[in-house]
């Protein structure tokens, strides 16, 4: 039998960190408010680097990691919705970039769910054969698509990307162990960034692009009601019980929601990680940077059963359960 196993993980943020005290300079805020709302004390934002340039600092952090050359790799996906352009796509950048040179690359577009979707298109190519050694990142320059002054949303957001490899292995017992992703299309309005015009004059202007606009309790009601739903359906797939999920890597969103989901699930929360204190709401890339941390302080161990569950712009979730 073989699987799927994570084999590396990586990740990398920005140097530049702005915190709460800093952004009470540029807007009516002040870090009571953020912290008590959000969890969040502090954010990386880029300087000039884009979301191509994260994801590939990570890429070769991966690389360098594992001791794999570019050459071995047959897919790269990277999760964004803050992509460098739209086209060419960011994971081609990444691809050339790297020398990867035999590896097919195409991004992922589903928000803070991105990552644990391209872990599942990872994990079908894979049991079709076609690809054997795949890079899964998610980037996220979100910075540039956010109105400053607002601070409904500025005070949520920072830049980073994680990542890993995949290994289709020989395995004892499968590793994989639930996916179900789900999207609402129906609630596409309450999160959107990077809005287009088409124009209906001729010969249009150039588009330009909306910031982030959020209506943050209903996406707060959805987040608290679905995850919950989404891990139960999982979990449900192998008929495992949610106390033989050792960690839940929940996409870091806002600290009371994984909170709340926690409670819902009637799980500990010392098995729910959170890092956004540090790094904010880094959309495709918090799950894989939190993965990655885990895996740095010894938190995750081989064998370790690991819920990952994104949620948000789409509306969309996603739960991916693996042994590690």
């Amino acid at each position: 039998m073989e699987d799927l196993k994570i084999v590396q993980t990586a990740s990398w943020v920005p140097d530049q960190v702005i915190d709460n005290d800093d952004l009470s300079r540029i807007m009516d805020t002040s870090d009571d408010w953020i912290q008590s709302r959000t969890g969040i004390k502090r954010r990386h934002i880029s300087k000039h680097e884009n979301t191509a340039d994260l994801a590939s600092k990570t890429g070769q952090l991966l690389l360098e990691k594992s001791g794999w050359q570019a050459e071995e790799l047959d897919l790269i996906l990277v999760a964004t919705m803050s992509p460098d352009a739209y086209t060419p796509s960011t994971a081609a950048i990444v691809q050339g970039r790297l020398q990867a040179k035999n590896a097919v690359a195409f991004d992922v577009s589903a928000a803070c769910s991105g990552f644990v979707y391209g872990l599942a298109v990872a994990s079908q190519m894979m049991s079709t054969g076609m690809v054997k050694k795949a890079m899964v990142i998610g980037s996220e320059v979100l910075s540039k698509l956010i109105d400053w002054h607002d601070r409904t949303t500025a005070v949520l957001f920072g830049d980073g990307a994680g990542g890993v490899l995949l290994e289709k292995v020989p395995v004892k017992a499968p590793t994989l162990l639930g996916l179900q992703l789900k999207t609402f299309g129906e609630l596409s309005n309450e999160l959107s960034a990077g809005m287009t015009s088409s124009g209906n004059t001729f010969p249009k202007p150039l588009t330009e692009l909306t910031p982030f606009k959020m209506n943050g309790r209903a996406v707060y009601r959805f987040a608290t009601h679905e995850v919950p739903e989404s891990i139960l359906q999982a979990s449900a797939q192998n008929k495992l019980t949610l106390d033989q999920i050792d960690v839940f890597l929940l996409h870091q969103a806002n600290a009371r929601i994984i909170k709340q989901v926690a409670k819902r699930l009637k799980q500990p929360l010392e098995k729910f990680p959170i890092n956004i204190a540090e790094y904010g709401n880094t959309s495709a890339a918090s799950e894989p940077i939190l993965l990655d941390e885990c895996v740095e302080k010894g938190m995750i161990k081989r064998g370790d059963i690991l819920a990952l569950s994104g949620f948000g712009g789409g509306l969309t979730t996603g739960t991916i359960i693996l042994r590690y």
